[in-house]
């Protein structure tokens, strides 16, 4: 009976099981469905803040871009949903009919050459974890390789993330400019606006974050995972040792920004749209404060950042329309605070040792009961009262007595 809890302990998946609980059963009974797809929408932020963790937290590399990855993978999908949504029936009011609705307004006459491979589903999702990927290898590894680090690397993903951003408002024939790819409607054929879909594609989104956990969880188990925590704290020390640092630190990039791209396609599934408002610098700085908030260095602690930052944010909007930014910078910076390590580091600094103390105390409580009862097995007899009335034999009055 004890088994399944102590290989649930010893593999540290506690923390995993109750946000699974949380998320594929808390949520879907207590919320309506306006609210569950906001909570959709939170979590696909949660695969960018996962991707920080493993970059910034157990790689030592800080990247101000993830955004990026984030809006190609959005690009990606929202590209094969505007296909689909833009089929020559659909389309026959345009001059010409088959084509994109912002291209048909650009005075486009034919579909770009490299649109086309996006009429494909299959080739789409390839599209979505190859081309974000090959991104960050490219610049991983002209940067890393020239031991460019720190602040600087920081400093040049801000860049990538600021020239993305005014190549698709530039390119408004080809990207639909500012306002995006819009008006999203089926998937092979399936209606994503229904209520139906945004709680199936919900569960698809907390499946595939799960997924994502463990496999995190994964690496940092493995001696790859040692060897990322090592780089961090002692990098010359490791490269001494005949290690690859700037390939461990490609690879950190890469799977941060594969990460963040699923993030991006899930995001543009259940929104519905894809804009390059979600490419720019300031989300992706927010995107940095969800795993801050969250704590840095913990997967599932992350996820609630994403989860609480994002609620505040929608909170204080509707409810102080006029403050929401000064009152979400004040969560911020309070929580930064008086939390440096962030929401797990107030679980393990503060509530797990609270946690332990009571739990040492009541074991304590016990064993000393248990000692009571070990001393007296047997409860001592009770003493006669010295105000009751003496047994006398039969036939004795007290006088004679």
């Amino acid at each position: 009976m004890n088994a399944i809890p102590s290989w649930i302990t010893q593999r540290k998946l506690g923390s995993i099981l109750l946000l699974a609980l949380l998320l594929l059963v808390v949520f879907p009974l207590v919320l309506d469905t306006f609210r569950l797809n906001l909570v959709g929408k939170y979590l696909t932020y949660a695969f960018v803040a996962l991707g920080l963790v493993m970059l910034w937290g157990h790689a030592g590399v800080l990247s101000l871009g993830q955004g990026v990855f984030f809006g190609l993978g959005g690009y990606m999908m929202a590209m094969f949903l505007k296909l689909e949504a833009s089929d020559p029936i659909s389309t026959k009011i345009q001059s010409t009919p088959g084509i994109p609705d912002f291209m048909d307004w650009n005075q486009l006459t034919e579909l770009p050459l490299w649109w086309l491979p996006f009429k494909s589903f299959p080739l789409a999702v390839i599209a979505v974890l190859v081309v974000p990927t090959l991104l960050a290898f490219i610049i991983s590894y002209a940067m890393f390789k020239r031991r460019v680090g720190g602040v600087y690397f920081a400093i040049i993903t801000q860049a990538v993330a600021l020239i993305l951003t005014v190549l698709i408002i530039g390119q408004q024939g080809y990207t639909g400019g500012v306002n995006g790819i819009t008006d999203l409607k089926t998937l092979l054929g399936w209606d994503i606006r229904t209520d139906g879909a945004r709680l199936i594609l919900y569960y698809v989104c907390a499946a595939l974050l799960l997924g994502s956990v463990l496999l995190c969880r994964w690496v940092q188990s493995s001696k790859l995972g040692t060897l990322l925590l090592a780089m961090r704290d002692k990098e010359d020390r490791v490269r001494f040792s005949g290690y690859d640092v700037a390939m461990f630190k490609v690879f950190a990039f890469c799977l941060a920004a594969m990460l963040s791209a699923i993030g991006g396609a899930m995001f543009t599934l259940q929104v519905g749209f894809m804009s390059p408002s979600f490419v720019g610098i300031v989300p992706s700085i927010e995107m940095v404060i969800f795993a801050a908030v969250g704590g840095r260095m913990s997967l599932v602690g992350a996820i609630y950042g994403a989860l609480l930052v994002n609620f505040g944010k929608t909170y204080f909007s509707e409810s102080a329309p006029d403050l929401w930014l000064f009152l979400m910078a004040a969560l911020f910076i309070g929580v930064t605070m008086a939390f440096p390590d962030g929401l797990a580091g107030l679980w393990e600094q503060k509530i797990k040792p609270w946690w332990a103390r009571q739990q040492a105390s009541r074991r304590l409580i016990r064993e000393r009961v248990a000692a009571a009862h070990a001393a007296y097995p047997e409860a001592p007899p009770p003493r006669k009262d010295s105000t009751a009335s003496p047994v006398l034999p039969k036939g004795i009055s007290g006088q004679q007595a």
